[in-house]
């Protein structure tokens, strides 16, 4: 009874994760997109207001919560297996590129800040070229998460 009460617990979690990985991921890949716009607008106008609601409301009601989903169901299913977890060599990785997109987006919450003071010193194509970073450590965690090299 314990083992699928366990079991169960461990897919709810995996579940909630999966969910909030992709809208978390979404997310990061459409900001700095919306960025790239973004610098192509003259602060105090209409388009800057427009995209300052977009990009807060992106952020704050589903990347911010997205986030910590995925932080807190993470979490969540490592307690639940933890022997398993704690010998994982492709769990590190996976983590370390996590904790890569948590700085990420803690930098896309900096940025849209610089966009709502008028301070914005970033290029169109700065914001194309790091809008390709969530994308390396998808797929690094992906692979680490299919294959388990390391285990």
């Amino acid at each position: 009874m314990i083992e699928w009460l366990v079991f169960n617990q461990f897919n709810l979690a995996k579940s909630l994760h999966i969910i909030a990985v992709i809208a978390w991921m979404a997310g990061l890949f459409y900001l700095p997109r919306l960025f790239v716009y973004h610098c192509q607008t003259s602060v105090g106008s209409g388009e800057d207001q427009r995209f300052q609601v977009m990009e807060r409301k992106l952020l704050r009601v589903i990347m911010n919560p997205a986030m910590i989903l995925t932080w807190v169901s993470g979490v969540w299913m490592v307690s639940l297996s933890w022997e398993s977890f704690l010998a994982a060599g492709w769990l590190q990785l996976k983590l370390l590129s996590v904790l890569f997109l948590t700085l990420f987006h803690m930098f896309c919450a900096q940025w849209r800040k610089h966009f709502v003071t008028g301070i914005n010193r970033r290029s169109e194509r700065f914001f194309r070229g790091v809008n390709e970073l969530p994308l390396i450590a998808l797929v690094v965690i992906v692979i680490m998460v299919v294959f388990k090299p390391f285990a």
